[in-house]
């Protein structure tokens, strides 16, 4: 019988990253019967190394195990991903001896936004990951596998006021920088050095007011084209890289 409380994690990287990431904790990983090849090694050698019983099974239950997901013949049964909240998160920047670079993602509701977004903050050096709790794709199995198992080694924070997580950031020396169309500062002239602060929205409505009217300036992206918005995980894409890049030359 499972503990409850478990979630199923699919998808080959997904597995594999949360294995190597050893924050969860596993009951059995399930392999298709057939399956082989490199891939079959890999878990099958990390699934050895963590002493986690395999259970070798048909696509028919891989299918229902992921409820439909792209699973690519492997899964596993595991305790639910580690999320912080927000004392945490304010613990952790208060002992911090150099600047540091945060994302909230303001009520993204599709997984493979927030997995995507996750996979670039972790490629562009950002330290910590902020999502409100409510109309948000929170750190499950999906965003995981969107993010190609990326997530399992994130710093991710659930809030439950963005605004008030933003202003008690601003108590810390961070600067807040929101990510709308109507902007009045393009992201090539925004300085994104020192104690930054990226707020990036949701896919239909953007920053919501609320959250932008705390931010301490807004960025827009140019646009040459009769389309007037990008997907919000190129434009946190776009300027997630544009912080880095300023990092590296500063």
């Amino acid at each position: 019988m499972s503990e409850p409380g478990m979630e199923i994690l699919f998808g080959f990287h997904s597995v594999v990253e949360a294995l190597k990431a050893g924050r969860r904790r596993f009951e059995v990983l399930y392999l298709f019967k057939k399956l082989s090849g490199r891939r079959k090694d890999i878990v099958m050698s990390a699934a050895k190394t963590a002493g986690i019983p395999v259970s070798f099974t048909d696509t028919r239950q891989l299918d229902a195990l992921a409820r439909g997901g792209v699973h690519q013949g492997i899964a596993a049964r595991a305790t639910p991903f580690p999320v912080f909240r927000e004392p945490e998160l304010m613990a952790q920047i208060a002992q911090r001896q150099s600047p540091f670079h945060a994302l909230i993602l303001d009520q993204i509701e599709d997984p493979q936004n927030v997995g995507a977004l996750i996979r670039t903050a972790l490629c562009t050096g950002i330290d910590y990951i902020v999502i409100p709790k409510d109309r948000s794709a929170l750190p499950g199995p999906g965003v995981s596998r969107a993010s190609a198992g990326a997530m399992e080694h994130a710093s991710i924070f659930v809030v439950t006021n963005t605004a008030s997580t933003i202003r008690t950031l601003k108590t810390h020396n961070a600067w807040v920088a929101g990510l709308d169309a109507a902007g009045s500062t393009l992201l090539h002239q925004a300085d994104l050095t020192g104690n930054r602060v990226l707020v990036v929205g949701g896919e239909h409505k953007g920053v919501r007011p609320g959250v932008l009217k705390v931010c301490d300036f807004v960025i827009s992206i140019p646009i040459k084209s009769p389309v007037t918005s990008l997907n919000a995980s190129v434009a946190g894409a776009m300027a997630m890289y544009e912080a880095l890049r300023q990092k590296i030359v500063n």
